[in-house]
């Protein structure tokens, strides 16, 4: 899947929650083709080919409701989810064999001597700023719903001091093997992680989290050993900068709400949901 079909996927999937969340949760097949101006044939056959599953049972994925069934089928205790291995079946991310973070001296220099490339590219959820060094990827935003140019200001920002280079080039191979479950080069890809040391250790615990499954705040916290540190677990959950391959998504409160998502919350309903629906496909 090239990338231009990817983001003219997501288009249309975007939409459709568009409409879910205006009361189309029942809508027929035939009538969300119809609002998209398509017919019943084309948008099954898109939307099966996008998700791995008929968009009425995507539809059901996209709903608030879904929150709460994945704590209750899909939860993941994270002292016990390493023992499985990275690599497990339905696992999309092998790349996490390879990750590196910064020193805390690095930190402290704020980037200061640091290079980041950067580029845009189309993802299976619509346009995807990606950043990285000669060590990794260091950054993924989505901007969907944020909008570019505040998308690129938010990852900038946080890194004053550094160099920061326009090279989509050096960046595309790390990119399409993220983003492609098919491709079979996922354990290629590195992660650069550059944060404060809970930061770090939150981000570590997320990537226990296996495709398809989910976590509570509290859960990570219980985790690092900082069953009191909610709040600032939650906190450190939204500074991840590498989104996607760090799944911050996957982190839910744990009455069953989406809690919250640094790129929207369409965007994490999307992404949950697209992981549900490639977890019963596979």
């Amino acid at each position: 899947m090239n990338d231009m079909t990817q983001g003219y996927h997501y288009n249309v999937m975007r939409r459709a929650i568009e409409m879910i969340d205006q009361g189309g949760e029942n809508m027929t097949l035939e009538e969300l083709a119809r609002r998209m101006g398509m017919s019943p044939a084309h948008f099954q056959r898109l939307f099966t080919r996008w998700a791995g599953v008929s968009p009425k049972r995507f539809q059901q994925y996209l709903t608030l409701g879904h929150a709460k069934a994945l704590l209750h089928e899909r939860f993941t205790t994270l002292d016990t989810s390493s023992a499985v291995g990275l690599s497990g079946s339905g696992r999309l991310h092998d790349l996490f064999l390879r990750w590196e973070a910064m020193s805390p001296g690095e930190f402290a220099r704020r980037g200061d001597g640091l290079t980041i490339r950067w580029g845009w590219f189309d993802s299976p959820f619509g346009p995807v700023l990606v950043t990285g060094t000669h060590k990794g990827i260091c950054g993924i935003g989505f901007a969907a719903e944020t909008g570019e140019a505040a998308t690129m200001q938010d990852l900038v920002s946080r890194w004053p001091r550094a160099e920061f280079v326009e090279d989509p080039a050096f960046l595309r191979p790390w990119v399409l093997a993220a983003f492609n479950a098919q491709s079979g080069q996922a354990d290629k890809v590195p992660v650069y992680m550059i944060g404060s040391a809970l930061q770090i250790k939150v981000w570590e615990a997320l990537m226990r989290i296996p495709s398809g499954q989910v976590t509570t705040y509290s859960e990570i916290a219980q985790s690092i050993g900082r069953p009191g540190a909610v709040r600032a677990v939650g906190t450190a959950v939204g500074r991840n900068p590498v989104s996607w391959l760090i799944p911050c998504h996957r982190a839910m409160r744990k009455s069953g709400g989406l809690g919250g998502y640094h790129w929207g919350l369409p965007v994490k309903r999307a992404l949950l949901a697209w992981e549900s629906a490639r977890a019963e496909a596979g």
